[in-house]
């Protein structure tokens, strides 16, 4: 019961409340939701200048990314990983799902690196092996 301070009416309150712990489950149950979906790309972890191209085409978003910097360093995940370490990462891999490898090569290294980089990706037995450009 409550008593009016003015005009000393008496009112029942019937205690009516709102329950917000049922609209807290939904917003927690769809953030949940969103983190579950949510693709995560992997980054090489540099920032390559990439050569510019007459023709591209879009590619998967989940690859295997491994860069080559402008002085001709091996870049995975970012650390590097030299011409020894990309046949390792390229086998661990793809046994586990056969996954296109993007290599980003900057504009700026060597052919003969690109080349060793990708003969070593397709020697551990990637079907698909491409190179990332500017489009």
């Amino acid at each position: 019961m409550i008593r009016n301070s003015v005009t000393g009416e008496k009112k029942v309150s019937n205690g009516a409340e709102i329950n917000l712990s049922p609209l807290i489950d939904c917003v927690f149950i769809l953030l949940i939701f969103y983190i579950v979906t949510t693709v995560f790309i992997d980054e090489t972890g540099i920032e390559v200048s990439k050569p510019e191209a007459a023709s591209s085409a879009k590619l998967d978003k989940k690859s295997l990314l491994i860069a080559i910097t402008e002085d001709n360093r091996v870049i995975y995940g970012g650390s590097e990983i030299g011409m020894s370490g990309v046949a390792g990462i390229v086998k661990r891999q793809i046994q586990q799902e056969d996954i296109p490898v993007i290599i980003q090569a900057d504009e700026r290294c060597d052919h003969g690196v690109f080349s060793k980089v990708y003969g070593e990706a397709r020697a551990a037995g990637a079907s698909r092996v491409n190179f990332s450009t500017l489009y």
